[in-house]
This record gives structure tokens, C-alpha cells and sequence, in this order.
């Protein structure tokens, strides 16, 4: 009985991360793409898009197919990333939100275990939490200054970058070559790339608008191809920027003791693409390079969640990750990406960005439901995708009366309760299933575990809502440019929703 007893203590010992010498730790890069959908590069399908080094990393690492966001909104969906918590427990669930001191986030235990920990690129994550890094070289968000604090919350922004300093990408390499040789170092690289406004001639090679793939719920015109080719420059001169990051490890002979992770912050910035719950808003890329563990071109198909990065890099790291993470570890997934699933669902929320909502996700392996308790606010897109050609193309459409019934559930008024897809024989979630008997009872099973994490997460619907900031006709901004807190009785007053 005594060695069976000791046994299992030595089991349960190898079971608990270790803390590992510093000369053993691996290094730690993540490589962030803003607005990037999940299917448009390479190693996700889409040849269309010049894409080499995506398509390298892919085929020297793991590709994630189910890897999902819990928001599609660049502020909370960092702010979720680096805290492992669900938006609306970081404090930070709304766009341009700083996230507060008081939360705990991965970044400082690593630091705390010997990590030299520096970010570069896109910021977006307010002040409270810059101590958490050793150092940031961060740039304007998208050729715009986004501070945090009132003026983050208010939604100031002036142009100020050009060129490849747009990309966010400019400080990369450098920031690699500005580690302590001493110490295993953790790097959070956020690209601007490819977020609007969108530039001409940022690519020698352009891509062609004939060439590009639009999505079946876009007008498939001239304009409409040419803002996809713009994207796409974007999402290749990301890849270049990749490239270097890639060839600068492997430079300094620490590219194989290296775990490199890629992914996006959200989906496209196209219409009903981000800010959507749909999988082209909160589906992301989500690709693992980490030779010691992840065999060259293997697919995994499990689900994960966004909350579940921070307490995977911790456990890879030896640092214990403490009880303020929402997510999971799915380190062992690395080695066996067919082993058993480390979550049965995903869970995803939409609030306030530049319009007023709250909708929440849930995603299992196979179906999505959504549930949208405004029902009487349309699915506006962000601001700057309301003023892009596509958006002013759906409206044309709409005004003329010539919508297909897939452009016309952006303009869903009121918009369903409750929507219920089956992802896998319908990817782009264009047939609601939620009234039909046969999957009656599979939207129970999924309204109960969105219920379930509703209330295990202590989420609710606010009692007063956000006045928009723009209008959701054209992208301008509201006279006075505040958002304050309205009952949706003033809403309806002022004319900002359906009575």
C-alpha cells in the first residue's frame, strides 16, 4: 500500500509544472496579426494570398483549425489574451477600455520565473499594465494614436504613420536583438497589419482585385475586389515581417529552443466579418513552431479558446499559472494533437465597438449559437468597415432592393434571438437552424451551456446602455463624440433603437 502511495505522489509530482532552470526555459514569441481572418493565408487554404513564410512556419509547426476568440474587437481581445480571462472579467470588455492594474496577467509570472519580457508593435492594452514588461517599443494603432485612459475610452485617435511603420512591424528584429543573452526571453509582437485604413502601393507585386476570393455574403464587384487586394498587400507584407523574425532567430542559432506561436486578435474588417460572432470574426489563425515538442506539419482539430494560451505558455515555461485564469492548458495537444479534447466548447461575447451591442457565442466542434439580447440593434459593422467600399456597395444593394439573402443579414432588423449553425456543413453560417425541429435538441444543449458559463462567469446584460459614437449609416461621428449610458428608453427617444 505504501508503494503504491508513492507512486502515485511521483505521478501526480510529474504532473505539476516544475520550475525549470533559466538555460532550459524555452524563449517565447508571440506574433499578433490584427484583423486577419482565419482562412485568408496560405496554410488555411486561400492560394490567392501571397502568404511563404505563413506557409514555412505551417509546415514546420502545427496548425490549429478550431481556435477560437472570445471576442472580435482588437482592444478585448488582447485584453482576454494576456490576462487569460473572458472580456467581461478583465475589466477591459469594451473597445479602447485600458485594462486595469489589478489584473494579473501572464507576462509578469514569466517575468517573475527569469524572462526578459519586451513587446513591440500595436499596444492597445492601456497604461496600468506597461510595468509588466522589461520594454515597449509600441507605435500607433493603424496609422492612428490610440492612448489609454479617458482619452483611450473616448475614442481619440489623429493619422500620424506611414509606410512600413504603418505595418506596426518597424521594431521587431531589433527588439530580438536587444535581449540580455543571460536570459530566456518572452517577446509579444503585435502587427497594425492588416487593419484599415488601407495604403497603395506597399507592395512591389501588388495583388490583383480579378484575383482575390470574396466571401459569399460580399457583392462580388470590381470595388469590392480591389479593398480585398488592399488586405491582402497587407497580409503579405505582415508575412515578410514573419520572415524576418523567423530568420533573425534562426541568425542567433535560438530558433529551434524558441516556441513561436501566430494567430490574429480577430477576424476580417469587412462586414459581418469583425465584431461578428460569426467564425470569420472570432476564428482565428493559429499556427505553434516549437521543435521540441510539435512535429513539422501536423494539423490539430481539437477546440481551443484565447484564454487558453496564457496558462499553455506557463505550463510550458514551469511557472505555476495560480487561479486567476479562465482557460486551459493545451500543452499536451503539442504532442498529441489527436489526443482527447481539452474543452467540450468555446466561448465568445460581442459589447460595445464604435456601436452599441451584447451578443454572446458559443461554439462546440461542430455548431454555433448566438444569442443576441439587443435584437432590436442591427448588426452594424465597425465604423471604418461602414465607411469601406463593400459596406457602401451592401447598402446599395439594399437600397435598390437587390440583396442576395446572404448580403442581407447584415441589415437584420430586428435581428433574431437566437441563431444556431451547423459549422461544419454550413462554414460561413448562413442558415439559422434555431426554429427548425431537427436540431431542437442541440439548441438546448448549447443555449444550456452558454447559460451555464453565463453564470459561472458572473456575466449579465448591463442595466443601461452605450450611446453610439457614430452613425451607423455613413461612419461619422456623432456630434459630440461621448458615449454615455443610456436606458434603452432614451435609447428609443433619441431614435437609436426599435421601441
Amino acid at each position: 500500500m505504501v508503494m503504491n502511495v508513492s507512486r502515485l505522489l511521483l505521478i501526480f509530482s510529474l504532473c505539476l509544472p516544475a520550475s525549470l532552470p533559466a538555460d532550459q526555459k524555452p524563449n517565447i514569441v508571440l506574433i499578433m496579426a490584427d484583423d486577419l481572418a482565419w482562412d485568408d493565408s496560405g496554410p488555411y487554404g486561400n492560394d490567392r494570398v501571397r502568404t511563404p513564410n505563413l506557409d514555412k512556419l505551417a509546415a514546420e509547426g502545427m496548425k490549429f483549425t478550431r481556435a477560437i476568440l472570445t471576442a472580435s474587437s482588437c482592444s478585448p481581445s488582447r485584453a482576454s489574451i494576456i490576462t487569460g480571462r473572458y472580456p467581461h472579467r478583465t475589466g477591459a470588455e469594451e473597445l479602447h477600455w485600458p485594462v486595469p492594474a489589478k489584473q494579473i496577467t501572464f507576462v509578469e509570472k514569466l517575468r517573475a520565473a527569469g524572462y526578459w519580457t519586451a513587446a513591440a508593435g500595436k499596444w492597445h492594452l492601456g497604461e496600468e499594465i506597461r510595468d509588466r514588461f522589461d520594454l515597449i517599443r509600441d507605435v500607433d494603432t493603424s496609422g492612428f494614436q490610440l492612448p489609454g485612459g479617458k482619452a483611450g475610452q473616448a475614442g481619440v485617435f489623429k493619422e500620424t504613420t506611414k509606410g512600413d511603420a504603418k505595418s506596426g512591424c518597424a521594431d521587431w528584429v531589433s527588439l530580438i536583438r536587444a535581449r540580455p543573452a543571460d536570459k530566456p526571453f518572452f517577446l509579444w509582437l503585435a502587427a497594425l497589419d492588416p487593419h484599415r485604413p488601407y495604403d497603395e502601393g506597399i507592395l512591389k507585386q501588388p495583388h490583383l482585385p480579378a484575383a482575390v476570393r470574396v466571401a459569399p455574403y460580399h457583392p462580388d464587384t470590381f470595388g469590392v475586389r480591389r479593398e480585398y487586394a488592399l488586405y491582402y498587400d497587407e497580409i503579405t507584407r505582415l508575412d515578410r515581417f514573419t520572415g524576418l523574425v523567423i530568420s533573425e532567430l534562426e541568425k542567433n542559432s535560438i530558433l529551434d529552443n524558441t516556441l513561436v506561436i501566430f494567430f490574429s486578435d480577430n477576424g476580417r474588417p469587412f462586414p459581418r466579418d469583425k465584431t461578428s460572432l460569426y467564425d470569420s470574426g472570432i476564428r482565428t489563425p493559429f499556427i505553434i513552431r516549437y521543435p521540441p515538442v510539435v512535429k513539422p506539419g501536423t494539423v490539430c482539430k481539437r477546440l481551443i479558446s484565447a484564454v487558453d494560451i496564457a496558462p499553455t505558455l506557463l505550463e510550458i515555461a514551469g511557472v505555476e499559472k495560480g487561479d486567476t485564469f479562465d482557460g486551459v492548458s493545451f500543452h499536451r495537444l503539442l504532442s498529441k494533437p489527436l489526443g482527447l479534447p481539452v474543452r467540450s466548447y468555446a466561448f465568445a461575447e460581442k459589447n460595445w465597438h464604435d456601436y452599441e451591442d451584447h451578443s454572446r457565442a458559443v461554439r462546440s466542434t461542430q455548431f454555433k449559437y448566438i444569442r443576441n439580447y439587443y435584437d432590436d440593434l442591427p448588426p452594424t459593422p465597425p465604423a471604418d468597415a461602414v465607411r469601406g467600399i463593400t459596406y457602401r456597395a451592401l447598402q446599395k444593394r439594399h437600397d435598390s432592393a437587390d440583396l442576395s439573402a446572404a448580403e442581407g443579414q447584415l441589415f437584420w432588423f430586428p435581428r433574431p434571438r437566437e441563431e444556431l449553425y451547423d459549422c461544419s456543413a454550413d462554414p460561413h453560417e448562413l442558415k439559422n437552424l434555431a426554429d427548425s425541429p431537427d436540431y431542437s435538441k442541440t439548441l438546448v444543449l448549447m443555449r444550456d451551456a452558454l447559460q451555464k458559463w453565463e453564470r459561472e462567469t458572473g456575466d449579465h446584460v448591463p442595466e443601461l446602455r452605450t450611446a453610439d459614437e457614430f452613425d451607423r449609416q455613413h461612419g461619422k461621428p456623432t456630434p459630440a463624440r461621448v458615449r454615455p449610458r443610456w436606458s434603452k428608453k432614451k435609447m428609443v427617444e433619441a431614435g437609436l433603437t426599435a421601441p
